[in-house]
């Protein structure tokens, strides 16, 4: 994920530049008076490729149907094909669309849906669209394009200088930012999960990539998805694009610069779908449209997603109710564990609240397990200070804490074939309840999810799914990973590493030195913990 925390560190870290900007800029800056037209979904599409697919692997009536997607390589096609196959409509609702070879085969395939007559929506969250803005500017101008923005910086918008004074000037607003991702094609299928679209979240980063997690989804849910799309794309925190950025140049000009990007083998190599079959031995999705059956594992679900106004766009604007949230909703069916619970989240900072929760299903006997980065591995290691905060007591309460390590996902063969010479890192977000009920989305346990930023999540209840995603995993012969542990004679904790070789013991934070540990906190010192 791009740095937020950057953000954060220089907004409190750097008091000379916080205090130019309040003297720039002073207060909250207007959003503008933009008219928009709203719309909706379309139904599924009749002849499309995609909803036949759905209608021949068998889907039970009334529920809907699920195939998970672990490896990024698999994840990519989906995307692709949906993309290429799609013959009604693309709805695509992102955090981060990249300025690389990933991103720019994104934007070049809704040109060439859109050139088909495929309707495109792209809702993005603003933070991160300077790089691609002159492609946004040009995708729209393209027949049946739409490009809006989530919750947009009004100021400086083409320069990372001119952006951090309006967020300084705005802080309030420009706190909160849309973190969902979902993208569904002609009513029939979609996707959801922790990717972004950017090549680290595909494994084609060479040099740091992310272990990351999504579902195909078909049947009943997709509609339910297609609506929560819907209840952002005509929110009042939502604006068309051409309202916040006026275009830099004609759109015949735009379009002829867009292609160039975009058509290059170069800036935009060419993706090849996977040979092999998946973790789970089935073929990508390029390759089941073409034999005319997907193989889904028929569930009950809910999908389920903040609302737009959590993010309190417009000045005075009350909050959602917590029980509004997906925080809740994830929070409410942790609680009903009898067993077992396993968390994944690569940025975990539970808070105060988040740490009784856990103390309950301990008391009720419920074994709870949670896999999240080490601080050498994360891409925002001073989010790991905070966890820090809570590891001893988490430990002494009896939870189970795995950290995901560079040196350690070496020394695991399939972590070492999938990610080459590039650094893993975990950024999953999911959980399983007594190995039953599967919780997959954009969530992270942390506050800044819980009351900042928007969220999406499907809620699975299925024993074959949990089965399914925990065996590729690995989740009960973690190899990658340093088992976190209270030292035996007390005073701090200690990690330990297991392989056919034997067992590692470390008392000193893993590929952390003692000088980048001491920057750390002291920049958690100018940084509150609901920001991280």
């Amino acid at each position: 994920m791009p740095s937020w925390s950057r953000w954060v560190l220089r907004f409190f870290v750097s008091a000379a530049c916080a205090a130019a900007a309040v003297a720039l800029v002073g207060c909250a800056t207007p959003l503008p008076n933009a008219p928009r037209a709203s719309s909706q979904a379309l139904p599924p599409a009749a002849g499309s490729p995609l909803v036949q697919l759905v209608e021949a692997s068998g889907i039970p009536s009334g529920q809907s149907g699920f195939w998970p997607i672990p490896q990024g390589a698999y994840a990519l096609d989906a995307r692709l094909t949906l993309l290429r196959e799609a013959t009604q409509s693309l709805d695509l609702q992102y955090y981060f669309l990249a300025n690389d070879g990933v991103g720019r085969a994104v934007m070049r395939e809704l040109r060439n849906a859109a050139a088909r007559g495929v309707r495109v929506r792209l809702l993005l969250d603003d933070l991160y669209t300077r790089d691609i803005e002159s492609d946004l500017q040009a995708l729209q101008t393209f027949a049946n394009v739409e490009v809006r923005l989530f919750n947009p910086f009004t100021l400086g918008r083409h320069s990372a200088s001119g952006r951090l004074l309006n967020f300084v000037g705005d802080f309030r607003r420009l706190n909160h930012r849309m973190h969902n991702k979902a993208f569904i094609a002609d009513g029939a299928l979609a996707v959801v999960g922790g990717r972004n679209l950017a090549d680290e979240y595909f494994l084609r980063s060479r040099d740091a990539n992310f272990i990351d997690m999504d579902v195909l989804v078909g049947g009943k849910l997709v509609p339910e998805i297609a609506s929560l799309f819907d209840r952002y794309w005509n929110s009042e925190q939502v604006f068309p694009l051409h309202a916040v950025d006026a275009a830099s140049g004609a759109p015949p000009d735009l379009q002829r610069a867009f292609a160039r990007r975009v058509d290059d083998p170069v800036l935009t190599p060419a993706i090849a779908p996977p040979e092999e079959p998946d973790a789970m031995g089935e073929p990508p999705l390029s390759r089941t449209l073409r034999q005319g059956r997907q193989p889904f594992v028929p569930a009950n679900a809910i999908a389920v997603a903040d609302l737009p106004s959590k993010a309190g766009a417009r000045a005075g604007q009350a909050a959602p109710a917590f029980e509004d949230t997906v925080t809740h909703h994830y929070i409410d069916t942790l609680r009903r564990a009898q067993s077992e619970i396993m968390i994944f989240s690569p940025y975990f900072v539970p808070g105060r609240k988040g740490v009784e929760y856990l103390r309950e299903a301990r008391d009720r006997g419920v074994e709870v397990r949670v896999i999240t980065n080490a601080m050498s591995t994360s891409d925002e290691p001073i989010v790991n200070v905070g966890y820090q905060h809570y590891r001893e007591q988490l430990l002494g309460m009896g939870v189970q804490l795995y950290e995901l390590s560079a040196t350690r996902s070496e020394a695991d063969p399939a972590l070492k074939q999938a990610l080459g010479s590039s650094r893993g890192r975990l950024h999953a977000k999911m959980a399983f309840v007594d190995r039953r009920i599967v919780m997959v989305g954009s969530m992270n346990v942390d506050l800044r999810s819980a009351y900042s930023n928007t969220e999406i999540g499907v809620g699975i209840d299925s024993p074959e799914l949990a089965k399914l995603i925990l065996d590729a995993y690995r989740a009960d012969n973690f190899a990658g990973v340093y088992q976190v542990q209270l030292k035996p004679e007390g005073g701090g904790v200690q990690w330990i590493g297991r392989d056919a070789q034997g067992e590692q013991v470390l008392v000193d934070e893993p590929e952390v030195s003692m000088v980048q540990r001491f920057k750390l906190w002291l920049q958690f010192l100018f940084v509150s913990e609901d920001l991280l």
